[in-house]
């Protein structure tokens, strides 16, 4: 497998990867998509980690969240041998603070996204969607922060 430096970062990452959004299959939108659990999910990695390809994206919205915890689940053990990308800003709920890039919701997001995956770290977190509504210099601090 070719790997890539991503921009400035020093992360090293595979030039193809795997995008998680039929784990978990809950709701319609997602539900429509496939619905892979656990057992298939595990499977769908092994083959991929045997091709080189490392890296696995989610995001907080694909299936509620049921995408995070089935790809959390089908790397645990092994997740000195993934990247994990996963994204926010997306709603998750009818809330305030449930979609959007402000600083409080994109704690939030990674607080829950790292429970959810069962790891102290995500390698790579992005914005799903651009919030008119916080100010760039608020998104940008943030996520140096976290």
């Amino acid at each position: 497998m070719e790997y890539r430096r991503l921009g400035a970062s020093g992360l090293m990452v595979p030039a193809l990867s795997f995008g998680a959004g039929t784990f978990g299959g809950r709701g319609e939108l997602f539900g429509a998509w496939g619905d892979t659990d656990a057992a298939e999910a595990r499977r769908l990695v092994d083959i991929c980690l045997e091709a080189g390809v490392t890296m696995f994206d989610t995001a907080d919205v694909y299936s509620a969240g049921a995408s995070e915890e089935v790809l959390g689940a089908a790397v645990k053990g092994r997740r000195d041998q993934v990247l994990i990308s996963t994204k926010a800003g997306l709603p998750t709920g009818d809330g305030p603070g449930d979609a959007g890039t402000s600083r409080t919701r994109l704690i939030k997001a990674v607080d829950q996204a790292l429970r959810r995956l069962g790891t102290d770290h995500i390698d790579l977190f992005q914005l799903h969607a651009y919030d008119a509504g916080t100010p760039v210099h608020e998104v940008l601090g943030t996520l140096d922060d976290l």
